[in-house]
Protein backbone atom coordinates (compact mmCIF):
# COMPACT_ATOMS: atom_id res chain seq x y z
CA UNK A 1 0.00 0.00 0.00
CA UNK A 2 1.38 3.55 -1.03
CA UNK A 3 -0.53 7.15 -0.06
CA UNK A 4 -0.88 10.11 -2.58
CA UNK A 5 1.34 12.19 0.71
CA UNK A 6 3.80 9.12 0.61
CA UNK A 7 4.19 9.86 -3.28
CA UNK A 8 4.14 13.62 -3.11
CA UNK A 9 7.01 13.57 -0.65
CA UNK A 10 9.22 11.19 -3.77
CA UNK A 11 7.83 13.99 -6.18
CA UNK A 12 9.38 16.78 -3.64
CA UNK A 13 12.66 14.65 -3.11
CA UNK A 14 13.19 14.02 -6.82
CA UNK A 15 12.90 10.13 -6.31
CA UNK A 16 9.82 9.57 -7.70
CA UNK A 17 8.95 6.66 -10.44
CA UNK A 18 6.83 7.60 -13.23
CA UNK A 19 6.20 5.72 -16.10
CA UNK A 20 3.22 6.97 -19.07
CA UNK A 21 0.40 4.13 -19.07
CA UNK A 22 1.69 2.70 -22.50
CA UNK A 23 5.06 2.12 -20.60
CA UNK A 24 3.35 0.20 -17.49
CA UNK A 25 1.39 -1.67 -20.04
CA UNK A 26 4.39 -3.03 -21.32
CA UNK A 27 6.31 -3.72 -18.00
CA UNK A 28 3.62 -5.81 -16.65
CA UNK A 29 4.01 -7.93 -19.75
CA UNK A 30 7.86 -8.15 -19.28
CA UNK A 31 7.99 -8.56 -15.67
CA UNK A 32 4.00 -9.04 -14.34
CA UNK A 33 1.93 -7.10 -11.76
CA UNK A 34 3.69 -7.00 -8.59
CA UNK A 35 7.36 -6.05 -9.92
CA UNK A 36 5.87 -3.62 -11.20
CA UNK A 37 3.49 -2.11 -8.79
CA UNK A 38 6.90 -2.30 -6.51
CA UNK A 39 8.54 -0.44 -9.57
CA UNK A 40 6.33 2.59 -10.25
CA UNK A 41 5.01 5.49 -8.47
CA UNK A 42 2.41 7.37 -10.88
CA UNK A 43 0.96 5.96 -14.08
CA UNK A 44 0.22 8.99 -16.88
CA UNK A 45 -2.55 8.93 -19.10
CA UNK A 46 -3.57 10.78 -21.86
CA UNK A 47 -5.54 12.07 -24.80
CA UNK A 48 -6.12 14.68 -27.47
CA UNK A 49 -8.75 14.61 -29.17
CA UNK A 50 -12.43 16.76 -30.06
CA UNK A 51 -14.38 17.87 -26.89
CA UNK A 52 -16.84 19.56 -27.96
CA UNK A 53 -18.82 20.56 -24.53
CA UNK A 54 -16.03 22.84 -23.91
CA UNK A 55 -16.01 26.60 -23.01
CA UNK A 56 -14.07 29.52 -21.55
CA UNK A 57 -15.56 31.74 -18.72
CA UNK A 58 -14.07 35.75 -19.63
CA UNK A 59 -14.96 38.44 -16.87
CA UNK A 60 -14.07 41.57 -19.14
CA UNK A 61 -13.66 44.35 -16.07
CA UNK A 62 -16.13 47.16 -16.54
CA UNK A 63 -16.65 50.39 -18.51
CA UNK A 64 -16.95 53.95 -17.85
CA UNK A 65 -19.35 54.43 -17.88
CA UNK A 66 -20.56 50.51 -16.78
CA UNK A 67 -22.51 48.39 -19.24
CA UNK A 68 -24.53 45.55 -18.26
CA UNK A 69 -23.82 43.31 -21.69
CA UNK A 70 -27.06 41.54 -22.58
CA UNK A 71 -25.63 40.77 -26.04
CA UNK A 72 -21.90 40.02 -27.21
CA UNK A 73 -20.06 39.10 -30.09
CA UNK A 74 -16.49 37.67 -29.72
CA UNK A 75 -14.83 37.56 -33.37
CA UNK A 76 -18.24 37.34 -34.72
CA UNK A 77 -19.19 34.41 -32.23
CA UNK A 78 -22.10 34.79 -29.55
CA UNK A 79 -20.72 34.59 -25.89
CA UNK A 80 -23.51 34.26 -23.41
CA UNK A 81 -23.71 37.12 -20.90
CA UNK A 82 -26.68 36.45 -18.83
CA UNK A 83 -24.36 35.96 -15.95
CA UNK A 84 -23.13 39.45 -14.24
CA UNK A 85 -22.79 42.50 -16.08
CA UNK A 86 -19.29 41.91 -17.62
CA UNK A 87 -19.37 38.26 -17.42
CA UNK A 88 -19.13 35.98 -20.51
CA UNK A 89 -19.10 32.27 -21.26
CA UNK A 90 -18.10 31.46 -24.82
CA UNK A 91 -18.67 27.57 -26.06
CA UNK A 92 -16.17 25.96 -28.26
CA UNK A 93 -19.61 24.61 -30.67
CA UNK A 94 -21.10 28.01 -31.12
CA UNK A 95 -20.80 29.63 -34.72
CA UNK A 96 -20.51 32.71 -36.22
CA UNK A 97 -23.46 32.73 -38.29
CA UNK A 98 -26.14 31.36 -35.81
CA UNK A 99 -26.58 34.18 -34.69
CA UNK A 100 -28.40 37.43 -35.51
CA UNK A 101 -25.30 39.57 -35.73
CA UNK A 102 -25.54 43.07 -36.51
CA UNK A 103 -22.15 43.00 -38.66
CA UNK A 104 -22.98 39.85 -40.65
CA UNK A 105 -25.96 41.58 -41.36
CA UNK A 106 -24.28 44.48 -42.24
CA UNK A 107 -22.25 42.50 -44.51
CA UNK A 108 -18.79 44.97 -43.72
CA UNK A 109 -16.83 42.64 -41.71
CA UNK A 110 -15.11 40.34 -43.86
CA UNK A 111 -13.26 38.81 -40.69
CA UNK A 112 -16.02 36.82 -39.44
CA UNK A 113 -15.66 33.40 -41.69
CA UNK A 114 -18.83 30.99 -41.29
CA UNK A 115 -16.92 28.33 -40.42
CA UNK A 116 -15.36 30.07 -37.27
CA UNK A 117 -16.52 28.92 -33.90
CA UNK A 118 -15.93 29.40 -30.42
CA UNK A 119 -13.07 26.98 -30.21
CA UNK A 120 -10.96 29.25 -32.72
CA UNK A 121 -11.76 32.35 -30.03
CA UNK A 122 -10.69 30.42 -27.56
CA UNK A 123 -7.35 29.22 -29.30
CA UNK A 124 -6.95 32.94 -30.59
CA UNK A 125 -6.77 34.41 -26.84
CA UNK A 126 -4.76 31.63 -25.44
CA UNK A 127 -1.93 32.58 -27.74
CA UNK A 128 -2.08 36.28 -26.88
CA UNK A 129 -3.97 37.79 -29.97
CA UNK A 130 -6.01 40.67 -30.13
CA UNK A 131 -10.22 39.28 -30.07
CA UNK A 132 -12.41 42.05 -31.13
CA UNK A 133 -15.76 42.48 -28.79
CA UNK A 134 -18.87 44.17 -29.57
CA UNK A 135 -21.37 44.47 -27.06
CA UNK A 136 -25.02 45.67 -26.85
CA UNK A 137 -26.31 46.22 -23.05
CA UNK A 138 -29.18 46.91 -21.35
CA UNK A 139 -29.48 50.39 -19.81
CA UNK A 140 -30.50 50.97 -15.76
CA UNK A 141 -29.79 53.42 -13.33
CA UNK A 142 -26.59 52.02 -12.52
CA UNK A 143 -25.48 50.54 -16.07
CA UNK A 144 -26.56 53.18 -18.18
CA UNK A 145 -23.98 52.17 -21.30
CA UNK A 146 -25.95 50.74 -24.34
CA UNK A 147 -23.11 49.57 -26.41
CA UNK A 148 -19.30 49.05 -26.33
CA UNK A 149 -16.70 47.75 -28.66
CA UNK A 150 -12.95 47.21 -28.00
CA UNK A 151 -10.26 44.25 -29.03
CA UNK A 152 -9.24 42.37 -26.07
CA UNK A 153 -6.56 39.72 -25.21
CA UNK A 154 -5.77 37.26 -22.14
CA UNK A 155 -3.99 40.14 -20.92
CA UNK A 156 -6.61 42.79 -20.59
CA UNK A 157 -9.43 40.75 -19.28
CA UNK A 158 -9.49 39.56 -15.51
CA UNK A 159 -10.70 35.97 -15.46
CA UNK A 160 -10.26 33.67 -18.72
CA UNK A 161 -10.54 30.14 -17.55
CA UNK A 162 -11.76 26.92 -19.26
CA UNK A 163 -14.79 25.60 -17.69
CA UNK A 164 -16.02 22.20 -19.80
CA UNK A 165 -18.80 20.48 -18.55
CA UNK A 166 -18.42 17.25 -20.55
CA UNK A 167 -14.85 15.93 -21.05
CA UNK A 168 -12.86 12.62 -21.78
CA UNK A 169 -15.47 10.25 -22.55
CA UNK A 170 -14.81 6.83 -20.91
CA UNK A 171 -15.83 5.42 -24.34
CA UNK A 172 -17.66 6.09 -27.28
CA UNK A 173 -18.98 5.02 -30.58
CA UNK A 174 -17.78 4.43 -34.03
CA UNK A 175 -19.72 5.75 -36.65
CA UNK A 176 -20.36 4.68 -40.29
CA UNK A 177 -23.00 5.30 -42.69
CA UNK A 178 -25.06 2.47 -43.93
CA UNK A 179 -27.07 5.01 -46.18
CA UNK A 180 -26.95 6.73 -50.19
CA UNK A 181 -25.43 9.76 -49.17
CA UNK A 182 -22.45 11.62 -47.49
CA UNK A 183 -23.07 12.56 -43.86
CA UNK A 184 -21.60 15.77 -42.12
CA UNK A 185 -21.37 14.58 -38.61
CA UNK A 186 -19.79 15.13 -34.85
CA UNK A 187 -17.19 12.53 -36.21
CA UNK A 188 -16.73 14.38 -39.90
CA UNK A 189 -17.43 12.93 -42.71
CA UNK A 190 -18.70 9.54 -42.93
CA UNK A 191 -19.33 8.32 -46.27
CA UNK A 192 -22.07 6.18 -47.86
CA UNK A 193 -22.54 2.59 -48.17
CA UNK A 194 -20.15 1.94 -45.25
CA UNK A 195 -17.57 3.88 -47.06
CA UNK A 196 -15.75 4.68 -43.98
CA UNK A 197 -16.18 4.17 -39.86
CA UNK A 198 -14.46 6.94 -37.73
CA UNK A 199 -13.92 6.50 -33.74
CA UNK A 200 -13.22 9.01 -31.27
CA UNK A 201 -11.16 7.87 -28.24
CA UNK A 202 -7.59 6.76 -27.90
CA UNK A 203 -7.69 3.95 -26.50
CA UNK A 204 -6.04 1.50 -23.93
CA UNK A 205 -3.89 4.79 -23.55
CA UNK A 206 -7.27 6.76 -22.61
CA UNK A 207 -7.65 8.27 -18.46
CA UNK A 208 -10.81 6.63 -18.04
CA UNK A 209 -10.16 3.55 -19.66
CA UNK A 210 -7.35 2.68 -17.03
CA UNK A 211 -9.59 3.60 -13.62
CA UNK A 212 -13.19 2.02 -15.07
CA UNK A 213 -14.33 2.45 -11.49
CA UNK A 214 -13.14 5.64 -11.04
CA UNK A 215 -11.42 4.67 -8.18
CA UNK A 216 -8.66 7.05 -8.18
CA UNK A 217 -10.20 9.80 -9.59
CA UNK A 218 -12.69 12.40 -7.99
CA UNK A 219 -13.58 15.56 -7.70
CA UNK A 220 -10.66 17.92 -6.84
CA UNK A 221 -8.15 15.09 -8.64
CA UNK A 222 -5.38 17.54 -10.18
CA UNK A 223 -4.94 17.23 -14.01
CA UNK A 224 -3.03 18.15 -16.97
CA UNK A 225 -5.24 20.34 -19.07
CA UNK A 226 -4.82 22.22 -22.09
CA UNK A 227 -0.87 22.54 -21.02
CA UNK A 228 -1.81 24.26 -17.74
CA UNK A 229 -3.03 22.40 -15.08
CA UNK A 230 -6.52 21.88 -13.88
CA UNK A 231 -8.90 19.57 -12.38
CA UNK A 232 -11.85 17.67 -11.64
CA UNK A 233 -14.74 19.85 -10.84
CA UNK A 234 -17.90 17.75 -11.23
CA UNK A 235 -18.76 14.52 -12.96
CA UNK A 236 -19.71 15.57 -17.10
CA UNK A 237 -22.71 16.14 -18.55
CA UNK A 238 -24.40 12.39 -19.61
CA UNK A 239 -22.36 10.71 -17.41
CA UNK A 240 -23.40 7.12 -17.58
CA UNK A 241 -20.95 5.15 -15.24
CA UNK A 242 -23.99 2.70 -15.54
CA UNK A 243 -23.23 1.52 -19.16
CA UNK A 244 -23.12 -2.20 -19.58
CA UNK A 245 -19.35 -3.50 -18.94
CA UNK A 246 -17.28 -6.62 -19.92
CA UNK A 247 -15.92 -8.62 -17.24
CA UNK A 248 -12.83 -5.92 -16.71
CA UNK A 249 -15.28 -3.68 -15.81
CA UNK A 250 -14.79 -1.17 -18.87
CA UNK A 251 -17.93 0.26 -20.22
CA UNK A 252 -18.80 -0.96 -23.88
CA UNK A 253 -20.23 2.36 -25.51
CA UNK A 254 -19.91 5.73 -23.87
CA UNK A 255 -19.93 5.53 -19.57
CA UNK A 256 -18.62 8.24 -17.27
CA UNK A 257 -17.33 11.73 -18.24
CA UNK A 258 -15.73 14.50 -16.17
CA UNK A 259 -16.47 18.21 -15.79
CA UNK A 260 -13.11 19.73 -15.93
CA UNK A 261 -11.85 23.32 -15.26
CA UNK A 262 -8.38 24.81 -15.55
CA UNK A 263 -6.79 28.75 -16.27
CA UNK A 264 -6.94 29.13 -19.56
CA UNK A 265 -4.01 32.13 -19.41
CA UNK A 266 -1.58 29.33 -18.59
CA UNK A 267 -2.44 27.21 -21.61
CA UNK A 268 -0.22 26.65 -24.88
CA UNK A 269 -2.03 26.44 -28.25
CA UNK A 270 -0.29 23.56 -29.05
CA UNK A 271 -2.60 21.54 -26.41
CA UNK A 272 -5.68 23.56 -27.33
CA UNK A 273 -6.85 23.95 -30.97
CA UNK A 274 -10.26 25.34 -32.39
CA UNK A 275 -11.50 23.15 -35.44
CA UNK A 276 -13.89 23.06 -37.83
CA UNK A 277 -16.23 19.87 -39.06
CA UNK A 278 -17.44 20.37 -42.68
CA UNK A 279 -21.44 21.41 -42.66
CA UNK A 280 -21.64 20.76 -38.84
CA UNK A 281 -19.73 22.80 -36.61
CA UNK A 282 -16.80 23.89 -34.78
CA UNK A 283 -15.08 21.85 -31.82
CA UNK A 284 -12.10 22.26 -29.63
CA UNK A 285 -9.34 19.63 -29.61
CA UNK A 286 -7.97 19.35 -26.81
CA UNK A 287 -5.12 18.01 -24.68
CA UNK A 288 -5.95 16.31 -21.13
CA UNK A 289 -3.84 14.19 -19.23
CA UNK A 290 -4.59 12.31 -15.63
CA UNK A 291 -1.93 11.41 -13.27
CA UNK A 292 -3.15 7.55 -11.59
CA UNK A 293 -1.26 7.11 -7.97
CA UNK A 294 -0.03 3.48 -7.45
CA UNK A 295 -1.92 2.76 -4.46
CA UNK A 296 -2.13 -0.69 -4.95
CA UNK A 297 -1.40 -3.29 -7.32
CA UNK A 298 -5.37 -2.98 -8.38
CA UNK A 299 -3.85 0.33 -9.96
CA UNK A 300 -1.22 -1.62 -12.44
CA UNK A 301 -4.01 -4.54 -12.92
CA UNK A 302 -6.55 -1.87 -14.08
CA UNK A 303 -3.53 0.34 -15.97
CA UNK A 304 -2.48 -3.03 -17.67
CA UNK A 305 -5.76 -3.30 -20.05
CA UNK A 306 -5.15 -3.73 -23.88
CA UNK A 307 -6.76 -2.26 -26.82
CA UNK A 308 -7.93 -5.93 -27.88
CA UNK A 309 -9.88 -6.45 -24.19
CA UNK A 310 -11.53 -2.88 -25.12
CA UNK A 311 -14.65 -2.04 -27.28
CA UNK A 312 -17.20 0.11 -28.83
CA UNK A 313 -20.27 -0.02 -30.92
CA UNK A 314 -20.44 0.54 -34.46
CA UNK A 315 -23.57 3.16 -35.12
CA UNK A 316 -24.89 3.66 -38.07
CA UNK A 317 -26.08 7.50 -38.45
CA UNK A 318 -28.24 6.79 -41.58
CA UNK A 319 -30.88 6.00 -38.99
CA UNK A 320 -32.07 9.95 -37.94
CA UNK A 321 -33.22 8.97 -34.61
CA UNK A 322 -31.93 9.16 -30.84
CA UNK A 323 -31.94 5.18 -31.20
CA UNK A 324 -29.49 3.72 -34.12
CA UNK A 325 -28.91 0.47 -35.22
CA UNK A 326 -25.81 -1.29 -34.33
CA UNK A 327 -23.48 -3.67 -36.10
CA UNK A 328 -21.55 -4.94 -33.26
CA UNK A 329 -19.12 -4.32 -31.33
CA UNK A 330 -15.19 -3.82 -31.94
CA UNK A 331 -12.48 -3.86 -30.29
CA UNK A 332 -9.50 -1.23 -30.56
CA UNK A 333 -7.09 -3.32 -31.22
CA UNK A 334 -8.88 -4.01 -34.94
CA UNK A 335 -9.70 -0.49 -35.00
CA UNK A 336 -6.25 1.07 -34.61
CA UNK A 337 -5.25 -1.75 -38.05
CA UNK A 338 -7.25 1.13 -39.69
CA UNK A 339 -9.75 -2.41 -41.56
CA UNK A 340 -12.61 -3.50 -39.72
CA UNK A 341 -15.10 -5.79 -41.24
CA UNK A 342 -19.22 -4.88 -41.36
CA UNK A 343 -21.57 -7.65 -42.64
CA UNK A 344 -18.93 -9.39 -44.49
CA UNK A 345 -17.42 -6.28 -46.21
CA UNK A 346 -13.71 -4.57 -45.19
CA UNK A 347 -14.14 -1.19 -44.24
CA UNK A 348 -11.06 1.67 -43.51
CA UNK A 349 -10.89 2.76 -40.30
CA UNK A 350 -9.34 6.75 -38.59
CA UNK A 351 -9.31 8.05 -35.57
CA UNK A 352 -10.43 11.01 -34.48
CA UNK A 353 -8.48 11.53 -31.94
CA UNK A 354 -4.74 11.93 -32.41
CA UNK A 355 -2.76 8.71 -30.93
CA UNK A 356 0.36 10.18 -31.43
CA UNK A 357 -0.48 13.57 -29.43
CA UNK A 358 -2.46 11.27 -26.71
CA UNK A 359 0.85 9.92 -25.88
CA UNK A 360 2.77 13.34 -26.04
CA UNK A 361 0.20 14.17 -23.33
CA UNK A 362 1.09 10.99 -21.32
CA UNK A 363 4.53 11.92 -21.54
CA UNK A 364 4.54 15.79 -20.66
CA UNK A 365 2.34 14.95 -17.70
CA UNK A 366 5.40 12.54 -16.70
CA UNK A 367 7.78 15.39 -17.31
CA UNK A 368 6.27 17.81 -14.84
CA UNK A 369 6.16 15.44 -12.01
CA UNK A 370 9.46 14.12 -12.23
CA UNK A 371 10.64 17.81 -12.32
CA UNK A 372 8.53 18.27 -9.04
CA UNK A 373 6.28 20.90 -11.30
CA UNK A 374 3.12 18.70 -10.21
CA UNK A 375 1.85 16.94 -7.41
CA UNK A 376 -0.82 14.49 -6.85
CA UNK A 377 -4.07 16.20 -4.80
CA UNK A 378 -6.32 13.79 -2.91
CA UNK A 379 -9.97 14.18 -4.11
CA UNK A 380 -12.52 15.92 -1.81
CA UNK A 381 -15.31 13.67 -3.37
CA UNK A 382 -16.37 11.10 -5.29
CA UNK A 383 -18.15 11.23 -8.53
CA UNK A 384 -21.22 9.39 -8.76
CA UNK A 385 -21.37 5.69 -10.11
CA UNK A 386 -25.24 5.59 -9.75
CA UNK A 387 -26.44 8.09 -12.58
CA UNK A 388 -29.15 6.64 -14.87
CA UNK A 389 -29.35 8.44 -18.63
CA UNK A 390 -32.31 10.30 -18.92
CA UNK A 391 -33.43 11.32 -22.80
CA UNK A 392 -35.94 14.22 -24.32
CA UNK A 393 -38.65 12.54 -26.34
CA UNK A 394 -40.76 15.71 -27.59
CA UNK A 395 -44.49 14.29 -29.03
CA UNK A 396 -45.19 18.18 -30.14
CA UNK A 397 -44.26 20.40 -33.07
CA UNK A 398 -40.81 21.23 -33.67
CA UNK A 399 -38.84 24.26 -33.94
CA UNK A 400 -36.75 24.73 -37.14
CA UNK A 401 -33.55 26.55 -36.31
CA UNK A 402 -33.27 29.15 -39.74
Amino acid sequence: MRTIAEINHKIRQGSVIVCTVEEVKQKVKENGVTQTFQEVDVVTTGTFEPMESSGAMINLGHTDPPIKIRQCWLDGVPAYPGLGAVDLYIGATMMAHYTNNPELQEGHNTNILPEKGGGHVIEALIAGKEVQLKALGQVTDCYPRSSFETTITKDTINQFYLFNPRNIYQNFIIGVNGGDRPLHTYLGILQPGLGNAVYSNPGAISPLFNDPNLDLIGIGTKIFLGGAIGYVAWEGTQHFPLQKRLPNDTPIGPGATLALIGDAKEMDTYWVRGCYFQNYGSSLMLGVGVPLPVLTEEVIVRCAVEDKELVAPVMDFSIPRRVRPTFGLVSYAQLKTGKITIEGKPVRVAPLASISRSLEVAEELKKWIEQGKFTLTEPVGKIALDRTFVSQDSWGSQITLE
